[in-house]
């Protein structure tokens, strides 16, 4: 039997009746650190410092709504019977790739008002987005979910991971695959990758191959969890959306290479919304 030492609280802390979960600090803290990391981007292609304050705090907002509404979509049997639960999201359920969609619209409309190239702007902040991912699942983590089917305590302990992971990986008397850890170190591995790249890129690849790399990951990870959302008794919805983003982010760079020939993302300053 497991310690209660060893279990963490979801609640980080109370102030009253308002609980403050980790959940919520952990994904609040990624963005901020994305911010923070972005800014050092913009700066060198000579963006004003301001200028990705709209676009990150207004994407994020509209992220986590639309990630939330995604969430409950594919699960509304849930939710229609218990409506109060739909704005509770700090019990979890939001689905990433809501997010991503509701923040790239809001981003693409904030781009315009504002005369930046959402390409640019998607390759200065990509890596930001794929790091605040990577830390907000230490927030399931938190949560004790997002965890893949149950193992032997001794598989967790082959792995050489952290006591404190394997302790909370027993979840209802059971242990369980820690698959928010395989895609955190996917989506920092990610972090360093587009990092390293972007400098070799064409202004937009970066954020296309964010688009694979991500999807790569979360295709696989995705077979392993317990608690997917689903299109059909067979086909999970990440996983289809995956596929697609993949196939997207290959087409967009072959296409824009013949029939554009953009430049490379070291080579050039502030660019404006395309014409």
């Amino acid at each position: 039997m497991i310690s209660n030492l060893a279990y963490i609280d979801p609640v980080a802390f109370q102030l009253g009746p308002i609980e403050v979960h980790w959940y919520g600090i952990i994904i609040a803290a990624g963005i901020l650190l994305g911010y923070f990391i972005a800014q050092e981007g913009a700066k060198r292609a000579g963006l004003h410092k301001d200028a990705l304050v709209d676009i990150i705090f207004w994407s994020a907002i509209f992220g986590f709504i639309t990630a939330r509404i995604y969430f409950v979509i594919f699960q509304w049997p849930y939710y229609a019977a218990n409506p109060a639960e739909i704005p509770m999201i700090w019990h979890g359920g939001i689905a990433i790739h809501g997010g991503l969609i509701g923040g790239f619209i809001t981003g693409v409309i904030i781009c315009r008002r504002n005369n930046h190239n959402p390409l640019q702007v998607g390759d200065i902040i990509a890596p930001s987005i794929i790091l605040a991912q990577g830390i907000g699942r230490w927030g399931n983590f938190m949560n004790h979910e997002a965890h893949g089917g149950p193992v032997a305590k001794s598989v967790l302990e082959n792995m050489h991971i952290p006591e404190c992971i394997i302790n909370n990986m027993y979840i209802d008397g059971r242990y369980y695959q820690p698959t928010f850890l395989y895609e955190s170190i996917w989506d920092v591995l990610g972090f360093a990758l587009l990092l390293f790249l972007r400098k070799h890129l064409r202004i937009g690849e970066t954020f296309f191959t964010y688009l694979i790399w991500y999807s790569i990951g979360r295709f696989f990870v995705e077979g392993l969890r317990t608690d997917s959302l689903m299109l059909t008794s067979n086909i999970r919805v990440a996983q289809l959306v995956s596929i697609l983003l993949i196939l997207i982010g290959i087409a967009m760079i072959i296409y824009r290479r013949f029939k554009y020939q953009p430049p490379k993302y070291k080579d050039v300053k502030a660019l404006p919304w395309p014409k």
